[in-house]
């Protein structure tokens, strides 16, 4: 009995060593596992930690301009986040807009407070960022309502603009800018062309209203030009081509004359109204775009002062006529012909086979006893003949005589 309580002692006090010694050795076991585990790829159980995403730096360049009842928005994208490191993709574009009472001394151009009544206008997702952008410069159009003009008579539309990464990083709020809104005068419908030798007219009927009512007394009349034809490139992409024309004067009302033009050229013309509130002036949309190819279809004007100046035989040299006239006053002329006929009235042979580049001819095929009669003519680089000149004629005298003068017929 005594023996059997000291067995069950000893196998106790083995089975105590026995978990000691397992208990002890499973921190290193498990350590090895861990290892193990991470050498396979593989790590703890549960979700993968989330990405940070970046908050992409405030846009510091917002501007606004109202183009007919569109307020037109541009700013450069932004490239870089707050951590100053570079954007791996386009943030979403958040704009916000007011209509708020700005007082006349209150400095426009001077940063502001995000409006707390600014309401969202548009989100532009990442995927369509592109659409609105040209290299780094964004543009967004908001077109006005008839219910924003009269809804807020004399009130300011003031804008921002945030960015996004993701739903929970927003960029800090741009500058924010504002521009007094009026309603601009319809776009005129009805520009015409007519091409003269010297212009191209333009003509078209004046405004009579607005979104809301009539129209404002119009102060002026901007005349706009491309110098190709853009008609069927603003229906495909309007924005980028509406660009390329270019303001070359003003007048107070219709018609207007366009000086400054080649012939051989191609032109677009486009004429919007301008009206004023207060000291504001705001300008209408384009007119319909009337297109021209300037093709010369008018004649130079015909040579003057033509002469023919005979040069008597001497010696073994046959006499010829030296023909010379005015340069003409056309600032496009290529170059001349000279026509020559024997006792005729109109001159209708060609002497020169190729235009002559000076007002000046040598006649060397004439013959002793004859009397001829010369005119010239102007040829224009679209290849237009002037009429013919007023005649001279010259004789040469037989052999042994003298020549006789002859007047002009």
């Amino acid at each position: 009995m005594r023996l059997t309580l000291i067995d069950r002692e000893q196998n106790s006090i083995s089975k105590r060593a026995d978990l000691l010694s397992d208990h002890r050795a499973q921190p290193i076991f498990c350590v090895l596992i861990s290892a193990f585990s991470l050498l396979l790829g593989c790590g703890a159980p549960g979700e993968p930690a989330e990405r940070k995403s970046p908050i992409p730096v405030a846009i510091a360049d917002l501007a606004a301009s109202q183009q007919g009842d569109d307020v037109v928005l541009t700013f450069t994208l932004p490239k870089e986040s707050i951590e100053h490191k570079p954007l791996k993709q386009l943030p979403a574009i958040e704009i916000y807009r007011s209509f708020e009472t700005i007082l006349v001394s209150a400095n426009r151009a001077t940063p502001r407070v995000a409006s707390p009544d600014s309401a969202l206008l548009v989100t532009i997702p990442p995927e369509m960022v592109t659409h609105f952008a040209n290299r780094d410069q964004f543009r967004y159009v908001d077109t006005l309502t008839a219910e924003n003009f009269s809804q807020n008579p004399g009130k300011d539309a003031v804008y921002f603009v945030r960015t996004r990464t993701s739903p929970k990083k927003v960029s800090a709020s741009s500058n924010s800018v504002s521009l007094p809104i009026h309603p601009a005068p319809d776009p005129i419908s009805d520009l015409k062309l007519e091409i003269t030798r010297g212009a191209i007219i333009l003509t078209w009927t004046p405004p009579q209203k607005t979104l809301v009512g009539g129209a404002p007394p119009i102060a002026a009349y901007g005349v706009y030009r491309a110098e190709s034809d853009i008609t069927a490139a603003v229906a495909a992409d309007g924005i980028e081509h509406k660009l390329a024309l270019a303001h070359i004067g003003d007048v107070p009302g219709p018609p207007f004359r366009d000086l400054q033009i080649q012939f051989g050229k191609k032109y677009t013309y486009s004429v919007r109204s301008v009206v004023q509130y207060n000291n504001t002036h705001v300008e209408s949309e384009d007119s319909n775009f009337a297109a021209v190819d300037r093709l010369d279809v008018f004649p130079p004007s015909a040579p003057d002062g033509l002469v023919a100046a005979l040069v008597p035989a001497q010696d073994q040299s046959p006499a010829y006529f030296d023909l010379s006239w005015f340069i003409s006053p056309d600032n496009d002329i290529a170059g001349y012909n000279i026509y020559r006929s024997e006792g005729a009235v109109t001159a209708r042979n060609k002497l020169n086979q190729t235009l002559l580049l000076t007002p000046a001819f040598r006649d060397m095929n004439v013959l002793p006893g004859h009397r001829y009669i010369y005119t010239a003519t102007s040829v224009n680089r679209a290849g237009n003949e002037s009429p013919k000149s007023a005649p001279t004629s010259g004789d040469v005298p037989e052999t042994g005589r003298p020549a006789a003068k002859q007047p002009p017929q």
